[in-house]
């Protein structure tokens, strides 16, 4: 069976001018093309369609992904390898789910006493975290990944564990943010914005282009994504929202 790039679209998700776009760079040729241009996919195709939307969700970039396809010679071994990989990160998730969960229990439980928040094991608001991944996450950002790379260099674990936790906890203050009914052009939560925003700025200069971009990555980047998912469904896109917002009556 064939199927034309509106339907291959409408089963896998990714839109026609994404297919279009591997097309041109030689990751997803159709099995053929009709007339006036129309593309048409057969079983083979959709296949590594799978295998290329398998691999952008565990962090490859497409220069990656075909190298990857490329190399491969048993396709059903190379899914069973995906498959392993993906469970791997399954269980990773399912740890940082655990994870916020307890933190969110505890920051409910401080406001029910009137008391601030105290975390009794520190580590485990980054169980299922890795220290590199938040590197990771800023690969699109070369020159910002760079300064922050030279900003940790020499610290203490303990310096980089309370980073990592005033991350956690801006991202939890957003969601609760969005759970008290703000939107994402409100006050407090451009207030939020604008902390975060300081903080990126405070290693160089962030422009109003860069900020939309790492915006938009908050749900492109897989990592990013899930962590933020793992918080509260809806708080990547939440957060997307803000920083457009923000930066158009800010920076704009």
């Amino acid at each position: 069976m064939e199927w034309p790039t509106a339907e291959v679209a409408r089963m896998s998700g990714v839109t026609a001018r994404t297919l279009r776009h591997y097309d041109e760079i030689g990751l997803l040729p159709p099995a053929r093309t009709g007339a006036g241009g129309l593309r048409y996919y057969g079983e083979r195709q959709l296949l590594v369609l799978q295998q290329i939307l398998v691999l952008r969700e565990l962090g490859l970039g497409l220069g990656d992904i075909g190298r990857v396809l490329a190399e491969q010679v048993d396709a059903e071994e190379a899914l069973r390898g995906h498959h392993r990989r993906l469970l791997a990160e399954r269980d990773r998730l399912d740890t940082l789910a655990t994870t916020v969960s307890r933190t969110i229990a505890e920051l409910e439980q401080s406001r029910k006493d009137d008391a601030p928040m105290t975390i009794n094991r520190p580590e485990n608001l980054f169980e299922g975290v890795q220290p590199d991944q938040y590197q990771e996450s800023l690969r699109d950002f070369p020159a910002h990944a760079e300064r922050v790379a030279e900003h940790v260099d020499g610290r203490s674990p303990e310096d980089i564990e309370a980073g990592q936790r005033d991350r956690t906890a801006r991202m939890i203050r957003l969601a609760e943010l969005r759970a008290d009914g703000h939107a994402a052009d409100s006050a407090p939560v451009k207030a939020e914005i604008d902390a975060h925003y300081r903080l990126l700025s405070a290693l160089r200069p962030v422009t109003a282009e860069e900020h939309l971009a790492m915006g938009r990555s908050v749900v492109d980047n897989p990592d990013w994504r899930a962590a933020y998912e793992a918080i509260a469904p809806g708080l990547a896109a939440f957060q997307r929202d803000a920083i457009e917002a923000y930066t158009a009556d800010r920076l704009g």
